[in-house]
């Protein structure tokens, strides 16, 4: 049958933490071209600084908590 897997396979399981990783650190690099493009501050850095960090913090806390599926690539 076409949708059914050979008994030795593995079934591939998505990984989200690849993708929320990269996403966060686009929005974050577009923060900082803006920032640098206008005259402005685009989001003043007493509100960056807490931003980056509890955004690293969601980043490390996704990428422990899906770990298990990056197992078979070790």
């Amino acid at each position: 049958m076409a949708g059914k897997k050979a008994a030795g396979e593995k079934r591939f399981r998505f990984d989200p933490a690849g993708p929320v990783t990269g996403l966060f650190f686009l929005v974050l690099a577009g923060l900082f071209l803006a920032d640098g493009l206008t005259d402005g501050d685009v989001l003043p850095v007493t509100a960056m600084v807490p931003v980056v960090l509890i955004g690293l913090g969601l980043v490390g806390t996704v990428r422990v908590l899906t770990r298990s599926r990056r197992r078979h690539l070790r």
